[in-house]
């Protein structure tokens, strides 16, 4: 329990009155899994919090979002500057996939 909350293994030995190697010999387990049991605690209760249907879940949700979904409330950066003039070939594929924009054949191109 103690290596969940974060101590150390030379704290834990301290409070156990046991040497630092007799606590990893006897604990390997605990000390090599009480940080994820603790981290699984915390992220069960932060699903809980985000999925309720309250106001306060808001913050909840976006925090998991961020953390585990990848999402960001800033906008991409743009597309790197071309350095040098495009070939006739890479003209002509840009003209072709651009054609139908903001034309009635847009919709059927896109869909």
């Amino acid at each position: 329990m103690m290596a969940s909350f974060g101590n150390t293994e030379e704290q834990i030995a301290q409070i156990l009155a046991i040497d630092p190697k007799t606590l990893r010999a006897h604990y390997r387990f605990e000390l090599d899994v009480g940080h994820v049991k603790a981290t699984n605690a915390v992220a069960m209760n932060l699903f809980r919090q985000a999925t309720k249907d309250d106001p306060k879940a808001v913050t909840a949700a976006q925090f998991w979002l961020r953390c585990r979904a990848g999402w960001s409330e800033y906008a991409p950066a743009p597309a790197p500057a071309r350095t040098k003039e495009l070939g006739k070939k890479e003209q002509a594929a840009l003209a072709a996939e651009t054609a139908a924009v903001d034309t009635s054949w847009d919709d059927l191109i896109r869909h």
